[in-house]
């Protein structure tokens, strides 16, 4: 009798569970949609979250915070943040809780709570929308396209208005390009309505109107005959890498920045989180994004060297096949990658190792490099072998990236992992460009010596990474809490 008295206790916490669940998703959509005010778990998106995968988020956020974090008190402080009149904002509701967890006994209820952990959120201006090109529509464009139109929301910070293709664009191209765009083999189906407007020579997503423009130059294009104007460009083609052959979009009427999706030469290699504040958008025009890898393994090296100080080291990426290698074996300019991509591991360079210190100038001649390409898709592994200045422990080196993952400047760049488990298909879809492996840790009994696994989606998180530089480049950043 009593184990089903347990039970029917069980099946009613439960029901109270999940219905508290459906009320947080209406406040989290109603900040979303009417104030433009974005949370997040921990740096994990909630919008357009079904109730298993709000539930489940919770559970492991208070994994990472070592403390329950309930969906009853989540549902609590976010009545509180929708109580009051705040600018666009990106706020962690993991972390606001965790504090108030903490700090109750310093507060009377969780509006007064919120109300001053929030007082600098009023202090923000108005932001003035940016309209975005895609230039190209690869695996980053697409990608960055999901995004940017799932989160438009009341279209307060960055507007997808076209993207440019090469080549004649006909209903067929159009059917393609919206077929491309709906569905994914491995990010899945968009959360969204994607329908072709042949007569516009537009794409319709989500309701709003994305013109597809047929350039073979950037220079040919007048983006105002399309009411765009002073354009963030983001170009993802691959085409254009430097200064000179970046500037030409800028001879485009109706542009005014231009963002590349791969290593620059001449212009900021930046990755976001670690050295954006070194550049201002008033002054410089053209920005480079960097590799995935150098926005995977950047941020952890540099909370590695400003705590320890790296002596030297070896990073060595196990990388998904890429576009550039061949299906089946055929003639390729460079050695190896012209094996079947799906059917071998194939040693290849990385300048990542590199790249790194154009971000963070003191590891500059320390880190060597080299890259294994895989046949899985997509999702990939960094393994950093460094020699140390300062001893540490493994329990000590788990301890300063998992701080640096709950606070700090590096807070959307590292996600640290708890999970015994982990393999390549788990971090797919996951926005943080930096996910460090803590199980895998290892550190030499001298203390000088670390091995460090970082696993990364190469294409998810780096188009996330991509997402925060963009709006930092258009000054459309909210006011933050994390």
């Amino acid at each position: 009798m009593s184990l089903n008295k347990n039970y029917e206790k069980e099946l009613a916490f439960q029901a109270d569970r999940r219905r508290a669940t459906v009320e947080f998703i209406k406040i989290v959509s109603d900040l979303w949609y009417d104030k433009s005010i974005e949370l997040v778990l921990f740096r994990n998106q909630l919008i357009d979250r079904n109730v298993s995968q709000i539930l489940n988020l919770h559970e492991y956020a208070g994994k990472f915070v070592e403390k329950p974090i309930s969906i009853f008190d989540s549902v609590e402080i976010a009545q509180a943040i929708k109580s009051l009149d705040i600018a666009p904002s990106k706020l962690d509701i993991g972390k606001l809780t965790y504090e108030y967890h903490i700090e109750d006994t310093n507060y009377n209820n969780a509006s007064s709570f919120i109300a001053e952990k929030l007082k600098g959120a009023n202090k923000k201006s108005a932001l003035l929308p940016k309209d975005v090109v895609l230039y190209g529509f690869g695996r980053i464009g697409r990608l960055v396209a999901r995004e940017i139109l799932a989160r438009t929301g009341k279209g307060s910070q960055l507007r997808l208005r076209a993207i440019v293709t090469r080549g004649a664009v006909d209903t067929q191209v159009l059917e393609k390009r919206a077929a491309l765009l709906r569905n994914d083999s491995v990010h899945g189906e968009f959360s969204g309505t994607v329908s072709v407007d042949a007569k516009n020579i537009a794409l319709n997503i989500n309701g709003t109107t994305v013109k597809i423009i047929s350039a073979n130059t950037p220079e040919e294009i007048d983006y105002t005959k399309f009411g765009i104007n002073n354009a963030l460009i983001i170009d993802n083609t691959g085409v254009f890498r430097d200064q000179e052959a970046l500037s030409r979009h800028l001879k485009s009427r109706g542009v005014s920045k231009v963002l590349l999706t791969a290593p620059g030469k001449g212009i900021p290699n930046i990755v976001h989180g670690v050295n954006h504040l070194e550049y201002n958008p008033d002054t410089i025009d053209i920005f480079s994004a960097a590799s995935c890898t150098t926005n995977a393994i950047t941020p952890v090296l540099k909370v590695i060297e400003d705590t320890y100080e790296i002596k030297n080291g070896h990073l060595e990426t196990i990388h998904a096949y890429t576009n550039d290698q061949n299906l089946v074996d055929n003639f390729h300019n460079k050695y190896r990658r012209g094996r079947a991509a799906a059917l071998n591991m194939v040693i290849t360079e990385t300048g990542a190792g590199s790249a790194v210190a154009k971000a963070l100038p003191k590891l500059e001649g320390k880190l060597t490099s080299n890259a294994i390409r895989v046949p899985v898709p997509n999702g990939s592994l960094a393994i950093l072998n460094l020699e140390l200045n300062n001893k540490t422990s493994l329990e000590a080196l788990n301890a300063t990236i998992k701080k640096h993952a709950l606070e700090g400047d590096l807070v959307e760049q590292i996600k640290y992992e708890l999970s015994d488990e982990l393999v390549s298909t788990d971090i797919v879809g996951c926005s943080a460009p930096s996910i460090f492996d803590s199980k895998a840790t290892i550190v030499r009994k001298d203390g000088k010596n670390a091995i460090i696994y970082v696993w990364y989606d190469n294409e998810y998180g780096y188009s996330q990474q991509v997402i925060r530089l963009a709006k930092y480049i258009a000054k459309v950043r909210r006011y933050t809490y994390y």
